[in-house]
Formats: structure tokens, sequence, C-alpha cells
């Protein structure tokens, strides 16, 4: 039961003691209570001034264990009567009712010895709606109610039982516009209040936790972030949203089923390091799944047309904003399906996703496609944000041969151009040119091998404007091709011949940084909007070089690695022929989906035919047995008459991160891992094996 109002002298003072020995509010222990319970329990435990901790073990004949009483009193309590969501809605209905409320005990202000007020937090923490306390002004009648809810610690969680009256709204409203957006405040209820009558805390908020409203937490009190950072809270009803949503859509309106695949798979290699799992049997191990990519065209070839599964993934890689060793996608296949297909749904469900939950109905009916040869020659990125501009060009036939040797060491190199509109002002930009170059970020374009690039402000007042290393004619040109005016930013980097391999070239990479910067100072205003793209046509295979020697790759010999995955399959019937005569000029049915220069996923159109897929392991990769046999099962299940099949994999994360235009995944996921090591800090994961665990799974250190 609650305590009430309406407590005599005598029966308060005794509420009084009864509470000072049954409930942990340090604030209600007394100093004689202090006293008492140092003179009680002196022989079997210690008083730190605020509460006894006992030293005896709890036995039968303790029955009046004060812990063990205060947490019995908090197994059962009221039930809510009523939301906050009512009373905002409809708060005349509920005047003069009685009603139970549950959350969390905000602000107070004591007008007097007779009259408090309090703020009470709903469950969500989204909503206020003020309590009042009013008792007689004699010290001996103060009811026990009121005494809690001027005692007890801001932030407790509480039942709070009174009747609901109406107020007259403040001349000044409190709204959550008046609160930092960071951590926002509750909307506050107006036209009603509660008229205080019962109070039961259940549990305590330690007076050693200081919380304000720019208070800014650790990792490891993350449980404090989350509770007290309205915007972390909001991301994650978002993602909660974001993850239903899609679910209904792709069962309601495209028929795909959710199987959930196992997570204690075995070690294959398919591209990026596992997590290993060692069991009691000597030597053996299961692997976390890097994907569930074999399980579901395993379900493929199980006669399942449409699967798909938000899914829990693993790989033990660097860590960066974007990604973490253990991550969630939304995980699907389709049999008798091409990439045209998987597409489309993918298309269809993020234009609904985007129309529901962000109200955005103006995307493209088709999203835009680009080849990865494109992307890669006009943005130096396989995954360019298109809204930034500054397309790239060749212009190495423009330039006088004593320029093109200055810019890097190879004697026939391509050069790159590319043109950033900085400020209008040329002495802004040589400055803001000189103070990156200057700084820590251009590092990485000074030291690169393919050598330093040339950085030109374009001005008028200068000869030639300042191309004049370009000599007359080059100049001309230049400023014609790229339409440059003064304080344009022209850049020239050289690269080495040949196709495009990984992901992004050194002048992508600088085109980035500097638009960052620039936008950092304000000299370029931050692009909006959603603009997607799909990149296809991605080489089937890319040539390993010295950098790969540390990662795991597919396990091959022959100095080449899937691109995607070595699951996929070759575009078109020209490229299954090129396999035979130059591997690497095949194309792979391999599409991602980028967003805004974020890539939101990626997928394939797989092998569906087992000899096929044993040659392009056993030819092409040049696996050795041992790695083919680890791909046995594959092998027997496409051998079974697996059909053709396409699938794709989105991040879950990144897709919500970039919904919400947040800049790390780590912002959207409930419990993170840092980026030092990949670490748990709130509950200390990962932790050092003990000597008995290492006996018990057959393991030794070494080193």
């Amino acid at each position: 039961m609650l305590l009430r109002r309406g407590v005599s002298a005598a029966n308060a003072a005794t509420a009084s003691r009864w509470w000072q020995a049954a409930t942990c509010s340090s604030r209600l222990v007394r100093a004689s209570a202090s006293r008492n319970s140092q003179e009680t329990h002196r022989s079997s435990g210690s008083w730190d001034g605020r509460r006894w901790h006992s030293t005896e073990t709890p036995s039968r004949t303790h029955p009046s264990n004060p812990i063990l009483e205060d947490f019995k009193k908090t197994l059962t309590f009221s039930p809510a009567t009523c939301t906050f969501a009512q009373l905002a809605e409809n708060g005349q209905h509920w005047i003069d009712h009685e009603v139970a409320l549950h959350g969390y005990l905000g602000t107070r202000r004591i007008a007097n010895k007779g009259l408090a007020f309090a703020e009470l937090r709903d469950a969500n923490l989204s909503s206020i709606v003020q309590i009042v306390s009013t008792t007689t002004k004699d010290a001996d009648s103060i009811s026990l109610p009121h005494q809690l809810l001027t005692e007890l610690e801001e932030h407790t969680p509480v039942v709070i039982e009174g009747t609901v009256k109406g107020r007259q709204a403040p001349k000044t409203g409190t709204t959550e516009k008046d609160y930092p957006p960071a951590t926002g405040k509750p909307t506050v209820v107006t036209g009603v209040e509660i008229k205080l009558e019962g109070i039961r805390p259940l549990n305590t908020f330690p007076q050693d936790l200081m919380v304000s409203e720019d208070k800014v937490f650790p990792p490891e009190q993350r449980h404090l972030q989350i509770r007290h950072d309205k915007s972390i809270r909001d991301a994650l009803r978002f993602r909660s949203k974001a993850a239903r949503f899609i679910r209904d859509h792709l069962a309601d309106q495209h028929g795909f089923e959710e199987f959930e695949t196992p997570m204690l798979f075995k070690s294959t290699p398919e591209g990026a390091r596992e997590f290993l799992v060692p069991t009691r049997d000597p030597g053996m191990a299961y692997a976390l799944p890097q994907s569930p990519q074999q399980y579901k065209q395993i379900l493929m070839a199980s006669g399942i047309p449409r699967y798909m599964q938000i899914a829990r993934c693993f790989r033990d890689e660097d860590l960066r904003a974007d990604r973490q060793p253990e991550f969630t996608q939304v995980d699907l296949e389709m049999a008798f399906a091409s990439g045209e297909d998987v597409m489309r749904t993918i298309e269809d469900t993020v234009k609904a996703l985007w129309g529901a939950l962000l109200d955005v109905r103006d995307l493209p009916a088709a999203f835009p496609r680009m080849t990865y040869e494109e992307a890669m020659s006009k943005y130096g990125s396989d995954k360019p944000d298109i809204r930034l501009g500054s397309e790239i060009r060749r212009i190495e036939y423009m330039l006088p041969q004593d320029l093109i040797m200055k810019l890097g060491p190879h004697t026939d190199p391509y050069i790159d151009v590319m043109k950033i509109s900085i400020s209008e002002d040329a002495g802004e930009t040589r400055k803001f040119i000189t103070e990156f170059m200057d700084s820590p970020e251009a590092q990485p374009f000074i030291q690169n091998p393919d050598g330093q690039p040339g950085i030109f402000p374009f001005d008028t007042r200068r000869p030639l404007q300042g191309l004049h290393p370009f000599g007359f004619e080059a100049a001309e040109q230049v400023e014609e091709m790229l339409d440059l005016e003064d304080g344009d930013l022209v850049i020239l980097q050289a690269r080495q011949r040949g196709p495009f391999t990984g992901g992004s070239t050194p002048l992508g990479n600088l085109r980035l940084a500097l638009h960052k910067a620039a936008m950092k100072q304000n000299l370029l205003p931050k692009p909006s909007g959603f603009a997607f793209l799909w990149i296809t046509d991605f080489p089937l295979f890319t040539p390993s070089s010295a950098s790969d020697a540390d990662e795991p790759g597919q396990g091959g010999s022959a100095g080449l690695s899937a691109t995607h995955h070595p699951f996929t399959s070759p575009k078109t019937p020209a490229d299954v022929d090129l396999l035979l005569t130059d591997p690497l000029a095949a194309k792979a049915d391999h599409y991602d989906l980028v967003l805004n220069g974020v890539e939101l996923g990626g997928g394939s159109r797989r092998i569906h035919s087992a000899a096929v897929q044993e040659y392009i392991m056993r030819a092409i990769l040049q696996m050795s047995p041992d790695r083919i046999r680890d791909f046995a099962h594959l092998l027997e299940v496409l051998r079974a008459g697996c059909p053709p099949h396409a699938g794709i994999a989105l991040g879950f994360d990144r897709l919500v991160a970039v919904m919400l235009g947040r800049d790390s995944v780590r912002d959207v996921i409930a419990f993170p891992k840092s980026g030092r090591r990949g670490e748990d800090l709130l509950v200390g994961s990962p932790t050092k094996m003990t000597e008995d665990q290492l006996r018990t799974y057959h393991l030794r250190l070494e080193g």
C-alpha cells in the first residue's frame, strides 16, 4: 500500500519511525536513527553516515533484515490507472478522479512549509505532469507523503496517487524548445495537475550521481547517457520503428518470410576476419557469422522463395565511425530472381520507409545508377556523395610535360583535375588551403606515393589567373572546361595508368576532406536532401596487393580476391567467357546502394551452379583443397537443383544513422562498442580469460 495523506501527529511519528527502519531513502534517515543503528549493529557491520552495511550472513533468525524488508515493499505497488497521454489529450475528463501514476520524480519547488510542487516524468521520460502537495503548517501534522515528496532525491522511481485537479496555464509556457536540443526536456501536460495523496518510492537515486542538463556522461555510464539524453532515446525509438516497418513492408507488400539463422557457424574464408568461439572439444571452434550469406543461399535451395532477417553479424576489423565489431543488417534473398528484382524491391521499401518515418515523398521513381568505373573516374569513390559536385576529369593531354613530371613519380601518368568553389575571394581561398595543408588531416595527401596534389587558387589578379604553371593554352582550356571563377580551387593529382581498384582514389579522398574542412569553417553550406544512387558493374575480381597481406581474403593463391564475395555471379554471358581468358576484366552482377556518400548496403546475384562455384574457387581464386572442403556443404546444396537467386544486405545501423543525420552509428545503437579495441566500457568487455577457462577450452597463451 502507498503512504496516504491525513496522518495524525502520533501516526505520522509512528510512520516516520517505520520509514526510517524500512526505507533506503538516505534523506529520511535522521541523526537519531544513525546513532540507534550504530548502537544496535556496532558488532556486526559498519555505518557510512547514510546507511548500515551489515557483515552478518542473513539467516532465518534475522527476519527483519532492513535491506530485504525495503525490497519486499517494492514488490507490490498500485498499477497505473491513467497515462500521461490521456491527461494531455483529455484532462478535463479526469478532473476530480483519483489516479495512480508511475514515473520518476523531477525537480521540486518548495513554496513554503505547507506547499510544494514537483514534476513527475512518465516512464518514457517524454512527458511531465505537475504534482501539488499541501499540508498544515503545524510541524507535528506534516503528512508523510508531503515529507517524502520534498525529501526524496530527484530521478527516484515512484508511484504517485492523487486527485486530478484543473490547473491554470502558466504565463510563460515551458516547452521543449526552451531546452538544449540534445537533452531536451519532456513535454509538459497543461491544464491539469495532481493533488498528492500517496507516494511510494520503488528504489533510490544516490546523491553521489550528479546530474544536470549539460552533464556529459562517459561511455562507462551509458545507462545514464540514455536516461538523460533525449536525443539518444529518440534515436533508439526511431530505430525500433524502422525495424518494425521494414519487417511488415517486406512481408505484406513483397511476400518475404523471416527466418533466423544460426549464430554459431563455421570458419569459412569469405573475406573478413572472424571471431572464433572455442569449445570444450580440443581444437574445435565455432565462428560467429560475418553475415547469414551461406545460410540464406541454403534456404533458397530449400524451397523458401523469399527470405528476410534483421540479422546480427560479426567482423573482427578495424573500427571507424561507421563500423562496429557486431552490427545489424537487413538481410534478404529472393529465389528465381535477378539483381534487377532485388533493386526494385529495395527501392520500393526504402521509399515507403522514408515516407512513413520522415514524411519524405519526393524520392525518384527509380534511383539513378552509375557504374563503378564512372563513379571512380568522376568522384574518386565507389560510394560518392553526388550532392557535393566537384566532378573529376582527366586532363593530362592538355598539360605541358614539365608540369606533369612535377606532379608525381610516374613517367606517363593519368592526371585528374577538379575544382571546389571555396569562396568568391581568392585571398580567403588561399588562406583556407594553406591552413588545411598545414594540418594533420593533410598528411595522407602530402605523403601520397602517387605524388602530392598540385593546388592552385584561381585569382584573376594574378598572371594567367594563378594558373601560370599550366602555360597559356592549357590555362585557357582548363578555365573554360571547369567554368572557373575568382576564389575557385583547382586541384591536380597524378595516378598510375591502369584500371581502378579499391574503393577510392587519393583525389577522391581529398575531395571529401576539403569539403568537410570548408563546411566546418562555414565556407561551404552543408548539403541537404537524400541522394540515392546505385553503383553497378563492379569488377568480379580485384588483384591482391602487399597492403592486403594481413587480411584474410578468400585464402587463394592466385593473387586475386572476389570484390564482393566468392559467391557472386558474373553479370552477363560475355563475363562468364572472360573467366577463361581475363578474369580481371569480368564484371559482377553486384550492386551497392549509396546514400549521401554512405554505402547503405551491397548485394549480388549468386552463383547457383555447384560446378561453376567450385570452378571459381579452384581455378580462379586457386583455393587449396582444404579450403574448398570448407565449402563442401554449400556445393552440395547448390548441386541439389538450387534455383537462380539474388539478394542484398543493408547496414541497418548506417541506415538509421543517415536517416537521422547522425555522424556515427554509435549514436543509434543502445550499447555500442568503443572505437578503442571494440570495448564495451559499461560492462567491461572483453575480459581476460582465466586459467580455468583456458584449461576448459584447451587453450594456452603465447608470448
